[in-house]
């Protein structure tokens, strides 16, 4: 195939390399290169580079236009973009080399002007390092006008564009400005300076208003006002750690992330981005770790490589209905300076590696993000969700560090091609749990208390992985040291614990009967669910006076606690309200859906249609038929429902679920007829199962041969949610046997313990067993322990990357063993080491009939491998045995080979990067001998000639094998 096929065959993934960044620097660099190599004129270069239009035009027109030059053209062009993507490489050339090779090549050409075009690549990287030296000599040599200096020197370029800018400008000033540029790095280089930026050292203004910036975050960090309503609770004496996992797996990290590792290079995919990502469920604590990295970074303990930290809060900016520019949006939502503004906002123009932004709650933001609209002038007014996305994306103050919040269904592949990484916050670990009851509460007693009845209650335990659910336990801990057998099971429990702690603390109940506090304060719930009800769904979190006055809602339900002021918007004139959580809000609004009598009877039935489609018609679903106007004309363009709504509304759906399940209907029987309940009743149940058959229809069939597999989307986990919240085994069945697949596929999909809770409550009823895949999720060990209850239906686990110990492997193989159809695991790339191979030893003595063992990318040593052969030399069913990316060496390989040599049933064998040398391949060279096995992995060791010599000759008794790697 010729070089201008292959350019029009792969022009796809073409696009994809030139545009994937969101930076046009890999197609300017592409460009300099076929204007050096003379592929391209001055004109087809500025035919290309349109400024204004968007990055995917310019590069589709240069796709065409290198196809229409012919093939030698196209040859050129792809070995081109081998060098520049993902960067130019410099073969290991020093600066030293660089500055000498374009010298001798000057000295070489007939002009200086040719030099500057053949040398375009070369003198782009050098020029960076001293434009200004180049511009003033240009300046004092006259062959520059400070008008054309500025022009350079526009912040809105990024310095490679700077500089290139600068070499189009001297193109059209003839030869000698040309020897006045290559003069100038030459003198630069021979100075002995380096081609980078100096410092500058900021000014006394500058500094003054650092002072006031960190002495403003701190102020704002210091306290959380939502703990516990209307008190604040000292960050600094209740802030727990949550679990940080970088979604992209990075086999060098063993260690846990901190603080510093979000905004450090650890786990960074795009070099050529500046957005960090940090996503996780609601209530996961994304919130509060903002607001630890604030207060660090104000009191100087942390992130001392930034002189700016400015915070946003996307509900904050939600409200912002004025068009602004970054310098305003900067100073007016963050602080605003005393003296010299513009100096100071130069000074972050100049020095963005310097500054850090952050956005707190983008899922939360009205506006989808959208790279549609692009805006490079940071002076520029726009909206201000133009400019949030414009500097996600790197368009406004390339370099600045920005870390952003979000709850991951809100963030889709536009904006994730526009971050150097992504890191995920799965809640607290059991030690922070523990950690943070004990900070709770003082006095250690009650603390043992809770911390034991957690303990007891396993399915509560799952709950308090949450952080949010945490406290609401810390919090309502005398009522729940005193419901005995009654524990919480399910997320409705918690949150009606909570409900019947705040009430009942504000007015103490009257009546007799427990039951009737619900009756007591019904007028409170109604209006507060009012509230909330309107508001989920058009995205308003924040309420003012009067939205509280029009909704009926009264000093005494505010004194509740379930509504605090919001710091983000509240000042001495005016106060802003907002629900203690955004999961409270939710909460209210299901218990109006169930309450009230002022519900469409279609209600329930169309807020469980809206996990169908994030583009949900707002007219369509339960709460657009109720909005009033006023409320309906803050949807998003075209009428469409915003990232931010599918989510919320599930949320409610869950608790609408929970509200109505068997348990908690006594509660309501006098808050609303019975009738009108078993109605609701009855549609949700309609709703479960028909959300569900969507999901069975969807299985394609199986190619003949392979096994039938469902691979599962994150709504179908929201519905069996839904199932558990009910708690009626009657609906988990009826669901269930409906369901016939093999394997069932749930990768990626957000699951923590409190998903794997739902999942073993729903899927214990399946009718025959299956292979549960559960990689890449947020499992941990309280997950593992809540997966037990389904293990027996399980023929076959994979946990790939779920944050497991040696501790979950413990509670997991004590029930494993019992399990009969359980004879498959895979467990790579988590957090093993030798402790957790006693127990599959274990497990392969008690279960002759254990099928695949794979540990791979965990922290195995020689010890962990003489464990298992301790297992393996009395088990004569065993198949597949995984342990890549350890470390067992050559002890660990002969401890395993002794276990292995007579095997009749391994077929494939894994030891790839486990340091194994030559001692150990001779060993192994038994196994190949004397077994049935079939494939040998043995990548990436130590294994010399005398080793490989071994193998060989082995090789020549085993029929069987397949490949040896």
């Amino acid at each position: 195939m010729s070089a201008q096929e292959l350019v029009l065959k792969q022009r796809t993934e073409l696009l994809d390399a030139l545009c994937s960044s969101g930076s046009s620097e890999t197609l300017e660099k592409l460009l300099d290169a076929l204007l050096a190599h003379g592929e391209l004129t001055w004109e087809d270069y500025h035919s290309i580079l349109v400024p204004g239009r968007a990055l995917y035009k310019n590069a589709r027109q240069l796709l065409d236009l290198v196809h229409v030059k012919g093939s030698d053209t196209c040859r050129f062009f792809l070995s081109a973009l081998k060098q520049v993507v993902p960067e130019v490489q410099e073969t290991g050339r020093s600066p030293t080399q660089c500055v000498a090779s374009v010298m001798d090549t000057g000295e070489r050409q007939c002009t200086s002007a040719q030099t500057l075009l053949t040398q375009r690549l070369s003198l782009v990287n050098m020029l960076q390092g001293c434009i200004d030296d180049t511009l003033e000599a240009l300046l004092v040599s006259g062959h520059f006008t400070s008008g054309e200096c500025d022009e350079v020197r526009l912040p809105t370029y990024t310095p490679s564009q700077q500089a290139r800018r600068l070499l189009n400008y001297v193109r059209s000033k003839g030869d000698a400005a040309a020897t006045v540029v290559l003069n100038s790095v030459q003198q630069r280089h021979e100075s002995g300076c380096n081609l980078t930026p100096e410092k500058v050292t900021p000014s006394n203004e500058f500094v003054k208003y650092q002072k006031k910036l960190s002495s403003s975050l701190s102020a704002q960090s210091c306290f959380l006002s939502t703990y516990g309503g209307t008190s604040h609770v000292s960050l600094e004496d209740i802030y727990t750690k949550g679990q940080l996992e970088l979604v992209h797996n990075c086999p060098g990290i063993k260690r846990p992330l901190g603080m510093e590792d979000i905004v450090g290079p650890v786990g960074t995919v795009n070099q050529d981005a500046d957005t960090v990502l940090i996503s996780g469920e609601v209530g996961s604590g994304k919130s509060t770790l903002l607001q630890r990295l604030h207060l660090l970074w104000a009191r100087g303990a942390a992130l001392q490589d930034f002189l700016l930290l400015f915070p946003f809060s996307c509900r904050r900016l939600n409200a912002e209905q004025r068009e602004l520019s970054v310098q305003e949006l900067l100073f007016q939502h963050c602080c605003w300076p005393d003296r010299e503004q513009e100096e100071i906002f130069q000074f972050i123009l100049d020095h963005p590696q310097g500054i850090l932004f952050t956005f707190d709650g983008l899922d939360e933001l009205k506006q989808s993000f959208s790279d549609e609209y692009r805006l490079c002038c940071p002076t520029q007014q726009a909206p201000v969700h133009i400019l949030l996305f414009n500097l996600i994306q790197g368009s406004l103050l390339k370099g600045v560090k920005k870390v952003v919040t979000s709850r991951p269904e809100a963030v889709g592949p536009s904006l994730k091609k526009h971050l150097c990484k992504e890191v995920l916050l799965t809640g607290f670990s059991p030690s922070a749990i523990d950690s943070f009851v004990r900070k709770h509460h003082t006095d250690p007693t009650v603390a043992a208390k809770i911390l034991g009845s957690l303990q007891a209650n396993t399915a509560l335990l799952g709950l308090c992985h949450s952080p949010v659910l945490c406290w609401i336990v810390s919090q309502c801990y005398k009522e729940l040291l005193g419901c005995g057998d009654g524990s919480p099971q399910t997320i409705t429990d918690v949150y009606l614990m909570i409900l019947q702690h705040f009430l009942q603390h504000q007015r103490p109940l009257q009546k007799a009967t427990a039951l009737a506090w619900p009756q007591e304060h019904l007028e409170t719930v109604l209006r507060l669910g009012q509230l909330a009800f309107d508001s989920v769904q058009t995205t308003c979190y924040v309420f003012s006076s009067a939205h509280l006055q029009m909704h009926g809602v009264t000093e005494d339900d505010v004194r509740t606690g379930f509504l605090v002021q919001s710091k983000d918007m509240s000042s001495t004139y005016s106060k802003y309200y907002e629900f203690l959580h955004m999961t409270m809000q939710c909460f209210f609004a299901a218990l109006y859906i169930v309450l009230s009598g002022n519900i469409d009877r279609s209600s329930i039935s169309k807020l469980f249609e809206t996990w169908d489609s994030k583009e949900t018609d707002l007219k369509g679903t339960c709460f657009g038929v109720c909005l009033p106007p006023t409320s309906q004309q803050e949807q998003g363009p075209n009428g469409k429902a915003t990232a931010t709504e599918t989510p919320n509304l599930q949320i409610t759906a869950t608790f609408v679920s929970g509200l109505l399940s068997l348990r908690h209907r006594n509660l309501w029987r006098h808050c609303c007829p019975g009738a009108t309940l078993e109605r609701k009743v009855k549609q949700v149940e309609k709703c479960l199962a028909k959300g569900l058959q969507k999901h069975f229809k969807s299985i394609p069939q199986p190619v003949p041969g392979e096994k039938k597999s469902m691979h599962a989307m994150p709504g179908f986990v929201w519905l069996i949610k839904c199932i558990y919240e009910m708690q009626e085994c009657r609906i988990a069945k009826d669901a269930m046997s409906k369901l016939e697949v093999d394997h069932l596929k749930l990768t990626y999909c957000n699951i923590g313990p409190v998903e794997c809770t739902a999942l073993a409550y729903v899927l214990q009823h399946l009718r025959n067993p299956v292979g549960l895949q559960l990689d890449n999720n947020s499992v941990g060990d309280v997950g593992v322990e809540q997966l037990l209850p389904c293990l027996h239906i399980c023929n076959s686990l994979y946990l790939r990357n779920n944050n497991i110990t040696d501790e979950g492997i413990r509670r997991l193989i004590a029930k494993g063993i019992q399990c009969e159809n359980f004879r498959k695991i895979a467990l790579f790339n988590n957090r093993l080491t030798d402790a957790c191979t006693q127990h599959f030893a274990h497990l392969l003595k008690a279960r002759p009939d254990f099928l695949s063992l794979r540990l791979g990318n965990n922290n195995i040593t020689a010890e962990g491998a003489r464990q298992l052969a301790d297992g393996l030399k009395c088990n004569h069913s065993l198949q597949y045995l995984g342990l890549w990316g350890n470390s067992i060496g050559d002890e660990g390989a002969q401890a395993l080979a002794s276990a292995l040599e007579n095997s009749k049933s391994l077929v494939w064998l894994s030891l790839v990067g486990n340091g194994v040398g030559s001692a150990g391949a001779c060993a192994l060279a038994n196994v190949i001998k004397n077994t049935s096995v079939q494939e040998l992995w043995l990548s990436d060791n130590r294994i010399t000639r005398a080793g490989a010599e071994h193998l060989i000759q082995a090789l020549q008794h085993n029929t069987n094998m397949k490949s040896v790697w």
